[in-house]
């Protein structure tokens, strides 16, 4: 029986309209590489003719002909051609056109371009001519849908969606993004995965939403050693991920775009604050490179507010957003040599130091990729709010420093203050302690209510739930057994 596909139906519908406009669309599709791009164009796909393209890896000594040469191979796999050599794009483009010519005219024609940016490395005059064969041809062919696709969406921005030459021409734009929780759950349950909600939370933590790395979870062994087998062995499929990632990604630039996940993979950060850790001069180079970081879903930006006032301030907090790039740089990265010499064949990883703690964190990131669940749950509604982060309030002469983990502020002048607790062992009244003294810090307005939250997974004692302290306490196990179609 085939398998149902989870997920992405709000995009696999703005595709399909895309059907009855009876012209040529020109579609761009863009994420973290291993999110299900090419996965979402084949479902979308189904049943249509189907044309897909994918671009070569760039290596040392590649040029723009192997591309083109590539792109001939694939061609003349797909409809049994004669091999071949293309001069340039355009004469390739144009090949491509003569076979369109031969297709079914009354049924949809689905073209993919795959990894994009790399079939037009070392190319300069490959979107001037994808632009121009598209301005001359497209009227010919009203049931084509071409899908331009990639990872590296710094690239696809500034070359594609911000480009003149192509203004204008865009259909649909669509950002792929991890699975969201209950995706998730229900991506692991179809494929037979068993576990308790801790193990499922623990696997979460390190993959997060990315659907390649949960496909790699086995029905047939214990989470733990899955654990093991994934991230601790000298062939593990999460030990040489990382940088294959920023290779593939930001190709010589790998090690600067490092060197700012690492700063954040220490804590969320300002602007200011990663560039006196990086030591780099004043420019607006910086927040480039933290701009492709974000746009490519390894780091968010947390805007800050004043409560008083409702409105955003200057300063933004950037926070590691990627589950798998975090998980990396704490405990894969730091055991490498460990690792390649077989040493976890015989140790514990998960009695290495902070373990505990880091899976608290890598949760709680977790959580907060899934806000409007969490907001779902608090009973609030999306217009009702005003803001909604993570909340640092630095220490003054006036007022002492305290950090949320979750702050929702609602137009009715409530703080929801959310506190994430994911652990093996009972919560008990000192959490009320915490808690107390954190909205004792939290300074905020006259008329302002401070409710605390409290979301967990470990087991709550019963002096906790008969204080009424907690505005709700909710056991985010629960949040696995919702549907994903909800």
């Amino acid at each position: 029986m085939e398998q149902k596909y989870i997920g992405r139906q709000k995009f696999l519908t703005k595709l399909c309209t895309l059907e009855h406009k009876r012209k040529a669309s020109l579609v761009v599709i863009k994420g973290r590489r291993r999110v299900g791009k090419s996965r979402l164009v084949e479902e979308f796909a189904k049943n249509k003719i189907y044309i897909p393209f994918t671009g070569l890896t760039p290596e040392a000594g590649s040029t723009h002909q192997d591309q083109l040469n590539h792109f001939a191979q694939q061609l003349s796999h797909k409809f049994m051609l004669p091999n071949h050599t293309f001069l340039d794009w355009t004469d390739a483009f144009n090949g491509l056109g003569r076979q369109l010519q031969s297709l079914n005219k009354k049924k949809t024609i689905v073209v993919l371009f795959d990894e994009i940016s790399w079939m037009a490395h070392n190319s300069p005059k490959f979107l001037g001519q994808l632009k121009a064969w598209w301005d001359i041809n497209h009227p010919t062919f009203p049931n084509l849908i071409m899908i331009l696709c990639g990872s590296v969406s710094s690239w696809i921005e500034d070359n594609i969606l911000k480009s003149t030459a192509f203004f204008g021409r865009i259909s649909l734009e669509i950002t792929v993004p991890p699975l969201s929780l209950p995706e998730c759950a229900e991506f692991l349950r179809q494929n037979n995965v068993k576990g308790s909600a801790y193990e499922y939370f623990q696997i979460l933590s390190i993959t997060g939403g990315i659907p390649w790395y949960l496909e790699q979870i086995s029905s047939t062994q214990l989470m733990n050693q899955q654990i093991i087998n994934l991230c601790f062995q000298p062939d593990g499929l999460l030990v040489n991920e990382f940088d294959r990632i920023f290779h593939d990604l930001f190709g010589q630039q790998g090690e600067i775009y490092k060197k700012i996940i690492q700063i954040l993979g220490e804590g969320m950060r300002t602007h200011a604050e990663i560039r006196q850790e990086m030591g780099y001069a004043h420019s607006g180079t910086l927040s480039k490179l933290i701009h492709n970081l974000i746009i490519s879903g390894f780091v968010t930006e947390h805007t800050q507010w004043s409560i008083k006032s409702g409105k955003t301030s200057r300063q933004s907090l950037y926070r590691l957003n990627d589950q798998y790039v975090r998980f990396y740089l704490k405990y894969i990265e730091p055991n490498l040599k460990k690792i390649h010499r077989g040493i976890f064949d015989t140790t514990d990883p998960f009695k290495l130091p902070g373990w505990d703690a880091i899976m608290g964190f890598q949760v709680e990131s977790f959580l907060l990729q899934n806000r409007l669940l969490i907001l779902q749950c608090l009973g609030i509604q999306g217009q009702d709010v005003i803001c909604d982060n993570p909340f640092i309030q630095r220490a003054t002469a006036r007022k002492k420093g305290c950090q949320v983990d979750y702050l929702v502020q609602t137009n009715s002048r409530n703080l929801f203050v959310c506190e994430f607790k994911f652990n093996r062992h009972d919560i008990g009244r000192d959490i009320i302690e915490q808690m107390t003294d954190k909205l004792k810090r939290l300074s905020t307005p006259l008329g302002y209510a401070k409710i605390p939250v409290l979301f967990h997974l470990g087991e709550v004692s019963e002096s906790v739930y008969q204080s009424n302290y907690f505005y709700k306490i909710i056991n985010i196990g629960d949040f696995l057994e919702i549907s994903s179609d909800t």
